[in-house]
């Protein structure tokens, strides 16, 4: 039996989907594609990671849209189902853009130093799940895995070995 992770991999690139694709989602479900709205969702098809509302915010650069419509629209995209929100433990939430029949499921190692993030390939297998819930008389379990440690960047150096 496969676990979420492999029933929807996560690759580790950027969004394929085109831009036209995405606007049109928001068409088909009533809402107004306006230009904040696709610069969002443009900013995200270009970060492999979850990312911040002020790291949005900031890669808009020029674009006429305040920190509030970024949040806004954020909230309306998760809603929408094509962004999923993770939160790293650091109080700050981070945003992903999903592509058409992805469920966001996938897990992350992050920095606790520099909140650097690298997905993590693979999944505990669905009979763990099973086996838990069952050991413990729970239903439609489900799960959320975030490693935290230091990045290579922010390990301190390794002492030489003689």
């Amino acid at each position: 039996m496969s676990s979420p992770c492999s029933r929807h991999p996560h690759p580790h690139r950027l969004i394929q989907q085109p831009l036209t694709e995405l606007t049109e989602k928001l068409r088909s479900k009533s809402r107004k594609i306006t230009a904040p709205r696709q610069a969002i969702l443009e900013v995200l098809r270009r970060h492999q990671h979850p990312i911040t509302n002020k790291e949005i915010h900031a890669a808009l650069g020029t674009a006429d849209c305040d920190l509030a419509t970024v949040y806004r629209n954020l909230h309306t995209l998760e809603d929408m189902g094509m962004v999923r929100r993770f939160d790293f433990g650091d109080g700050v939430a981070r945003f992903e853009l999903l592509e058409e029949g992805d469920d966001g499921h996938h897990h992350h190692l992050v920095c606790t130093d520099c909140s650097a993030v690298v997905e993590v390939e693979g999944c505990f297998p669905t009979e763990l799940e099973q086996a838990l819930a069952r050991r413990h008389g729970f239903t439609r379990v489900t799960h959320k895995l975030e490693f935290f440690g230091l990045c290579p960047k922010c390990a301190p150096a390794a002492p030489a070995s003689a």
